[in-house]
């Protein structure tokens, strides 16, 4: 077992880290206090192949692993988590789905734009009552066959890349009907950006996560061809299982880049910061809290290498997911608790980098599951 990264791994993971140093650190606290969306920062990364990582270069990807996404996403969220939760959410939730279910029309039509970063996909699945819970979604699809078109009418809430500027097309799950045994029959559709009664709100004022775009989607009576479903009818439930399965080590992934953020500042601040004729550094209480950062970072750091193997071989990797998810949000709120008191006042500036951490971290024990689900997965996978 060696945990070490090949050659190709440690250049990209290189590669990442110096955009996110160079590129994104010097602008990026602008954009979070001004809520602004970093196009230029996403038109860089889709030049670098980001958003093509895992996917095959007949569609314009780079050929790579979900593994290369993940390292990615860690260095990123090193530095910021906006720009961090962009990419992931392009490539998990925007991409995947039509890449691992479309027919080939499909992934001929959207594919090349989103791999490239040129432009963005949502994927529509919370809705305002209904999270954790994801079988209590109310939005309906009716199949008009006369006109060979789906009619889609409901809300969705909290959706990633939504509404942006090259946001082109949002996955909608939506109850197409009533199962044998009585159950909805959920199913996904693309529904394109300008189609008529799609409307996208204004942009959430967030906590954390300042300079990502989310908002809420409603849909009145929205038509797209019955050719823009997704995968087998009635399979949407499952296939949306699959998609967040994967998106959760991504999430671990990222979630360890904010974690290990809250190291490299600390440990920068520790060592030039000067209390009672010494750097804080050098006080135990404060080296201390420091050591147990990075034990938390680098033990996370495990949980997602371990759970992004066993699904690139194959293998079942469903409670290995939650476990690295859960322990990685963890380690990432800790931290940046952490990271904020040995900052001291400075740590509570909006223009500090532990500053951001603080208030993207909480939101990783929530999205793409919480805590409380992730904890649910795990004692399923023991036979609880």
């Amino acid at each position: 077992m060696d945990f070490r990264l090949d050659e190709e791994h440690e250049q990209l993971r290189v590669g990442v880290r110096q955009f996110a140093r160079d590129k994104v650190a010097p602008v990026i606290a602008e954009h979070y206090e001004k809520k602004t969306f970093p196009y230029d920062l996403v038109r860089q990364m889709g030049a670098m192949g980001l958003f093509g990582l895992p996917f095959p270069e007949q569609y314009g990807g780079m050929g790579g692993d979900y593994f290369a996404l993940c390292l990615a996403l860690e260095e990123l969220a090193r530095v910021d988590s906006s720009v961090a939760i962009t990419l992931e959410a392009a490539v998990s939730l925007g991409a995947m789905p039509i890449h691992r279910y479309g027919t080939e029309e499909q992934r001929k039509q959207w594919l090349p734009r989103l791999l490239a970063g040129e432009a963005l996909a949502g994927f529509g699945l919370t809705e305002p009552g209904s999270g954790s819970d994801a079988a209590a979604i109310t939005t309906r699809a009716v199949l008009d066959e006369g006109a060979g078109e789906w009619v889609i009418n409901g809300t969705k809430a909290f959706i990633t890349n939504s509404g942006t500027d090259i946001t082109c097309l949002v996955t909608v799950m939506a109850i197409t009907g009533t199962n044998p045994d009585g159950s909805k029959e959920l199913s996904t559709i693309l529904v394109p950006n300008g189609t008529p009664g799609f409307t996208v709100a204004p942009g959430y004022s967030k906590v954390g996560w300042c300079a990502s775009d989310t908002h809420e989607l409603s849909f009145d009576d929205v038509r797209v061809p019955a050719a823009n479903l997704l995968g087998e009818r009635g399979r949407g439930f499952a296939q949306f299982l699959r998609i967040l399965d994967e998106g959760r080590i991504a999430i671990a992934a990222l979630s360890v880049g904010l974690a290990q953020g809250c190291v490299d500042e600390s440990v920068a601040y520790a060592q030039q910061r000067v209390t009672f004729g010494r750097p804080i550094g050098g006080h135990q209480a404060v080296s201390f809290l420091i050591a147990d950062m990075e034990l938390r970072a680098h033990t996370a750091r495990l949980g997602y290498y371990d759970a992004a193997s066993r699904m690139i071989a194959g293998e079942d990797f469903k409670r290995y997911a939650a476990i690295a998810k859960l322990h990685a949000s963890n380690a990432a709120m800790e931290n940046s608790r952490w990271a904020t008191q040995v900052h001291g006042g400075y740590g509570f500036m909006n223009e500090s980098a532990v500053g951001r951490f603080y208030r993207d971290a909480k939101i990783l024990e929530v999205g793409e599951g919480t805590s409380e689900v992730q904890r649910m997965l795990i004692a399923r996978g023991l036979g609880l």
